[in-house]
């Protein structure tokens, strides 16, 4: 059972859970204010301790460690070297795990990876080299500790379990960090997560997030607050197990996480042998929480998450009941994705009344851990997953966990079985690893299945689709063959040793060189490119309307696809090619014939010239009060995209930069769907705006003028007059933008956050 309380929610003495409603009955709770109360979290005390303003409710953060992958540790250094960056502050890794296969664009993924290790060793960084760890995995083991602060260029940073308050932010974000800055945010709302119980032994740990992410991802329950894991359920779990729901708190689009640490954790940091870095951590006798969600464990069975998106949960055994209704709602689903263009169905996959599955992963920082790894290789010892259609790849999450899988006879079970065991890697979590076949089903124990996350390309008449299950389920589903599987039916569980940490790989392998910059020179490949520069803001603004999407949510795959695409992530413009590319295909040429525009403009030339259509859209503005003086001279041109929801799933950047580089100066929206898209908006200077009304005044290809737009930026920003320029006339609409930090105006001010750098610097 979850369940979602009403309002806020007091917890008394760690253990008992008193609604709103119910506080003045209550006798721990007279004269206590919820102000005070507030300051009894876990999440409280960890901020202030890293908040560098004196102001809790405008917190300026500074982090312990930093971590970024391959697909974006480039461009972030790129970006701060740019900025004036002359070594690293702060612990920073370095991971190669999303670009590790370096079959895809010729030398180019290896050139990035040189690239992090010279950068390691000019700046004083700390280097992973390819299949050694996935992100997320090295950190737990390595680096999160109780009461710390961890920020990381990837949306799966989430390190709660340990005690760390985690955030996976934008390259941006790591760039302020990298030049002695700040992150800035309000002081976030604080939910509880009240366990209670005790999951069954076939119930794992995607099994207990899918029910939560079920709960409280449509309705926005913890959006962009700290979700808080307290309640003696906390303690039900092992550590390994915990680690494998609090990463998936990323898809609830929660701001952060952290969990109330004991024994378990103390065990855990002892054996990697960081005992020191152990501390409890508890709410106080008393404390308030803007929310609760409360969920006895006990209750949870297995879960089934079905395209295209870790929230369409089921429990598996409700799906089977249902078959033909479910399904046929996920093809309707399908024909929205792929917008005709490719035909993906479910229920042909129906047969003698049960689901086949084409394929199953079980890897990465969700599904690689020890104990998922285990739990599977029981449940197949001695069984085959059959040569048929289905396979099975089992991806450990370190060279650590894989070995001690190797000594206690585990791996042997798994590949006796047929199944195929591969380094770490996250390629299956983001569409660069075991790709199914067009139409295909794949069930996999990794963080997401938005969309075209599994590889497909519905441009090119390719789809196939993932659904989430646990590593147990996924087991028991290879075990009989491909037709989906409760791992309620077996009775093979909880039958798992202690894990046994060596740490023998990363002490030949892992450079590490905090503290230790020496200078060096970068290595640079061919597909490493510099940015492009960047027009300042200019008073008054132009936009062409590139691309309108009405659909509820935009993720950031749809932005900028991951997979194959991300080989060119260090070539901001070869990149930006694909910007839109499986949502809107033409978006790309409108964008760029727009950003040739402003290039002329800046150059010093006639745009309307260029593009003569301009010079009746000026004649129009100019015939707006006030506006009398305009001329396309002093008027930046840029693209904007309409998108209801933008911005769910992945922190890359470059799902903000790609837009920035080809022209985009703005978003506008009904609202952001990640703090971090946002942030990502703002740092490549791009304006965030919204409008509350439906889109209707305007369609791609129409022009909207912003006066003024500069000087509000000093200003009030809860209205802001725009134009729709059509037919020889200006239609009025209200856009607004919601809270900006000082700097963030700065930044959109300056054209991108690189050009404020470069301004401070000049300074």
């Amino acid at each position: 059972m979850v369940k979602l309380y009403d309002g806020g929610a007091w917890l008394v003495n760690g253990s008992e859970i008193v609604a709103d409603a119910d506080a003045a009955k209550h006798p721990a709770l007279q004269g206590r204010s919820k102000a005070d109360a507030r300051r009894g979290t876990i999440a409280y005390s960890i901020l202030k301790a890293h908040n560098t303003s004196g102001d809790m409710e405008g917190l300026k953060l500074k982090f312990d460690v930093m971590a970024s992958h391959d697909i974006t540790f480039v461009s972030i250094i790129q970006t701060a070297k740019a900025s004036g960056m002359e070594k690293f502050p702060l612990p920073y890794v370095l991971t190669n795990c999303h670009n590790s296969l370096c079959a895809v664009g010729g030398t180019i993924n290896e050139d990035d990876h040189l690239f992090g290790l010279s950068a390691a060793k000019k700046y004083g960084g700390i280097y992973v080299p390819p299949h050694i760890a996935v992100i997320h995995q090295y950190m737990r083991e390595m680096h999160a500790g109780c009461g710390k602060m961890i920020l990381g260029s990837d949306s799966h940073t989430r390190y709660g379990a340990l005690g760390t308050m985690a955030i996976g932010e934008g390259g941006g974000e790591l760039v302020k960090q990298l030049l002695e800055d700040t992150y800035d945010v309000k002081y976030p709302g604080i939910v509880a997560v009240y366990l209670t119980g005790k999951p069954r032994a076939y119930v794992g740990p995607q099994d207990v997030a899918l029910a939560i992410i079920g709960a409280v991802f449509q309705n926005g329950y913890v959006k962009n607050k700290v979700m808080e894991f307290v309640g003696p359920g906390v303690s039900s779990m092992s550590t390994d197990y915990r680690n494998g729901v609090d990463v998936m708190t990323t898809e609830t689009t929660c701001l952060s996480s952290v969990w109330r640490t004991d024994g378990d954790t103390k065990a855990f940091l002892t054996e990697h042998r960081r005992g020191g870095d152990y501390r409890e951590l508890n709410p106080a006798d008393v404390a308030y929480y803007d929310g609760c969600v409360y969920v006895d464990l006990s209750t949870v069975k297995p879960m089934i998450a079905l395209p295209f998106h870790p929230s369409n949960a089921y429990e598996i055994d409700e799906l089977n009941a249902n078959l033909g209704d479910i399904l046929r709602e996920v093809e309707k689903a399908a024909e929205k994705v792929s917008g005709g263009r490719a035909l993906y169905t479910l229920t042909d996959k129906i047969r003698g009344g049960k689901l086949h599955v084409q394929q199953g992963i079980i890897a990465g920082c969700a599904g690689g851990g020890y104990t998922n790894v285990a739990e599977a290789a029981n449940c197949l010892r001695g069984k085959s997953c059959g040569n048929g259609e289905f396979s099975l790849s089992v991806y450990p999450s370190s060279q650590p966990v894989f070995l001690d899988l190797t000594r206690k006879g585990f791996a042997a079970d798994l590949m006796a079985s047929g199944a195929i065991l591969r380094t770490a890697f996250c390629g299956p979590c983001f569409g660069a690893g075991d790709t199914p076949a067009n139409n295909g089903l794949s069930v996999r124990h990794t963080t997401r299945n938005f969309p075209n996350r599994e590889g497909s390309n519905p441009g090119k008449g390719q789809m196939a689709a993932v659904a989430l299950m646990d590593a147990r389920s996924i087991a028991a589903t290879a075990a009989n063959g491909g037709v989906l599987t409760s791992a309620e039916t077996l009775d093979c569980w909880g039958d798992v040793p202690a894990y046994n940490f060596d740490p023998a790989i990363y002490e030949r392998r892992v450079y590490q060189g905090f503290g230790r910059a020496d200078a060096g020179d970068l290595v640079y490949g061919p597909n490493i490119k510099d940015w492009p520069d960047m027009s300042a803001l200019t008073e008054n603004i132009l936009l062409k309307v590139c691309s309108k999407i009405m659909d509820a949510v935009t993720t950031t795959d749809e932005l900028i696809p991951s997979g194959e695409t991300s080989s060119f992530r260090s070539n901001p413009l070869g990149l930006a090619e694909f910007t839109l590319s499986r949502r809107d295909p033409g978006y790309v040429g409108r964008s760029k014939a727009v950003d040739a525009l402003e290039k002329s403009r800046v150059a010093g030339k006639d745009v309307t010239a260029a593009e003569p259509a301009l010079t009746d859209i000026f004649e129009t503005i100019r015939a707006i009060p006030g506006q009398e003086s305009v001329s396309a001279a002093d008027t930046e041109i840029g693209s904007v995209i309409y998108a209801v929801k933008p911005g769910d799933g992945s922190a890359r950047e470059q799902a903000a930069s790609c837009q920035r580089v080809i022209g985009g100066l703005a978003n506008i929206t009904k609202e952001y769907a990640t703090k971090r898209y946002r942030s990502n908006v703002m740092n490549w200077g791009m304006i965030p705006f919204q409008m509350k009304s439906e889109p209707d005044a305007f369609d791609v290809g129409d022009w909207i003028y912003v006066p003024g737009i500069r000087s509000a930026l000093d200003g009030d920003l809860s209205d802001i007059a725009a134009y729709v320029i059509r037919g020889g006339k200006a239609g009025k609409i209200a856009l607004y933008v919601d809270g900006m930090t000082d700097d963030e105006r700065k930044i959109v001010k300056a054209g991108c956050l690189i050009n404020y750098n470069r301004g401070r610097k000049a300074k």
